[in-house]
């Protein structure tokens, strides 16, 4: 699915702060929003707003799989700090007829309920009884797309104690890069989990909500296969529904294949 000529995502309306994207040599002025951040500037006392609003996330699963690129988690902490990141890599997970969906066929359950709430809702659900995978609810009946991968922004000391809490090092050996580099990683980095999350609207959320961040062009979006879903079959398997930035190191897996086939447009 590569595209047929570069062309950027437009960000979200929802700031009136410009923000400095790494794939450009110029600012970018956004629109307005709700929330305040001030991690896009060294000075602190210059507070950017960027909340991404509702409209935002009422967008096809996998329109909003892309656009999600280089937008930025902030979640808030219980002693008001905040830990952040810069999402690097996506999965869509269609709604009823996608296989590979926990909401295949529109069965609803306890689990899965926050895949049909309004878009732009937390679905948190919890693999092998103990790691925490975090979606966002897209328009259509059960569709949500899985946050993969993160780049750390800010908080990064506050990440490796997080991720240190399993690890026998603590954390110390981690690269800041490999904070992040998968679902359960950066829900550890980021202190995302199922009781606390779950269905939160991420439009309203005081202690979770995404911002406005980076615009990444077409070109450097690489679609890939998505991954650890063989059991929905072939043909499920071999959608290219996973998206990530170009030469992000903190992608979980790259897709050298598919990033060359790109070269070549």
């Amino acid at each position: 699915m590569p595209p047929i000529k570069p062309k950027k995502h437009k960000l979200s309306e929802t700031s009136d702060c410009p923000v400095k994207a790494k794939f450009k040599t110029e600012t970018t002025a956004l629109p307005d929003a709700t929330t305040t951040s001030p991690y896009f500037s060294n000075d602190t006392t210059s507070l950017c707003k960027a909340r991404l609003s509702s409209s935002f996330y009422n967008q096809k699963c996998l329109d909003l799989a892309k656009a999600l690129l280089g937008k930025v988690i902030v979640r808030k902490l219980d002693d008001n700090s905040t830990v952040s990141g810069m999402i690097v890599e996506t999965e869509a997970y269609c709604g009823r007829d996608d296989k590979a969906s926990h909401s295949s066929g529109s069965k609803k359950t306890e689990r899965n309920a926050a895949m049909f709430m309004e878009a732009g809702t937390a679905y948190v659900y919890i693999i092998y009884g103990m790691y925490h995978c975090f979606n966002i609810s897209s328009q259509g009946e059960g569709a949500a797309v899985l946050i993969r991968a993160v780049q750390p922004l800010t908080g990064v000391d506050k990440m490796k104690v997080q991720r240190g809490k399993r690890r026998g090092d603590k954390g110390a050996d981690l690269k800041t890069e490999q904070l992040g580099n998968g679902p359960s990683k950066l829900c550890q980095a980021l202190h995302i989990d199922k009781d606390t999350v779950n269905q939160q609207d991420l439009t309203t959320c005081p202690f979770i909500w995404l911002e406005s961040g980076e615009d990444v062009e077409d070109f450097d979006i690489i679609h890939s296969t998505r991954i650890g879903i063989d059991s929905a079959g072939e043909d499920w398997a071999k959608k290219p529904w996973r998206f990530y930035i170009r030469g992000n190191k903190s992608v979980s897996k790259r897709d050298k294949k598919a990033e060359k086939a790109t070269e070549k447009l």
